[in-house]
């Protein structure tokens, strides 16, 4: 809470404030009773309690916030929490291979959450994924081809922002290309790579979403790390390309942005609740 200049800020203002109105009623009160006895001790003691109590409240960092919007009608939720547990269609961030293979970690780490996709939502059935993710890009153009002794993995590569919509009405998985996976296997991006992926994944929404609610984890913080933005920095870009593109035409009725347990300490939630407030 204390970590932070704006936590800091919040504490310490709110504080001062505390202090000067209970300063006043005290005050207050002295002046229309002045023949009553006050335990200072005592005063001094629930003045103080009182400050702290509410100066922590108000800095306290939050594991949910939410934005309403009157222009157009759209709700930003930013939350702590499991992004495979959340109702509505999923953004899955892949790279341009749309490589899936998870075997030792070597191409797509089972941690992230490309390959917990694979393993929780397709049980691990990396033939079905593949298939699916052919016939949803079957009518999008390739722009290259590496040579199998150049890369493992898969060999076609689609252009940054290709979007595979993936499941049914109900629940649907838009899978976007926003890393180029480099031939040594390592993934790599940069901020107008993923400024581009989020605006294809909001057209992809407003063709296949319904206005349902859209759930996306904060891209581009892992392995394949936008090392130019934190964490913080990605988290405002999403929400600022949503709000935007909102603003030109109708994405959904809500975006919610999921931070995972173990990213909450490194997540300024007071910040962006300031973010928040000025869109």
């Amino acid at each position: 809470m204390l970590s932070t200049r704006r936590g800091l800020g919040l504490f310490a203002g709110t504080a001062l404030v505390t202090f000067g109105l209970l300063g006043g009623l005290v005050q207050l009160y002295a002046a229309l009773w002045p023949k009553n006895d006050i335990n200072q001790a005592v005063v001094i003691v629930v003045i103080a309690a009182l400050i702290v109590t509410a100066a922590t409240c108000r800095a306290w960092p939050r594991r949910y916030l939410r934005r309403d919007f009157d222009r157009p009608e759209i709700s930003v939720v930013v939350k702590v929490g499991d992004l495979f547990e959340q109702p509505g269609h999923l953004v899955i961030g892949f790279s341009d291979t749309f490589d899936t293979d998870t075997t030792d970690g070597k191409i797509i780490s089972p941690d992230s959450v490309q390959g917990q996709f694979l393993h929780r939502v397709y049980d691990g059935d990396q033939g079905r994924l593949d298939r699916e993710i052919v016939s949803a890009l079957v009518n999008t153009k390739k722009i290259g081809e590496e040579r199998l002794s150049d890369k493992e993995g898969k060999l076609s590569r689609y252009p940054i922002g290709t979007v595979a919509t993936l499941g049914r009405p109900a629940r649907r998985y838009f899978c976007v290309a926003y890393t180029y996976m480099q031939n040594n296997l390592i993934a790599k991006a940069g901020v107008d790579d993923l400024w581009e992926a989020l605006s294809r994944v909001w057209d992809a929404a407003r063709q296949f979403g319904q206005r349902k609610t859209l759930v996306v984890p904060v891209i581009g913080s892992e392995l394949a790390r936008i090392s130019s933005l934190d964490r913080d920095s990605l988290l405002k870009m999403t929400i600022l390309s949503f709000v935007a593109s909102s603003r030109q035409q109708d994405v959904c009725k809500e975006l919610v942005v999921v931070v995972h347990p173990k990213d909450y300490d490194k997540t300024d939630m007071l910040e962006l609740r300031a973010f928040l407030r000025t869109l």
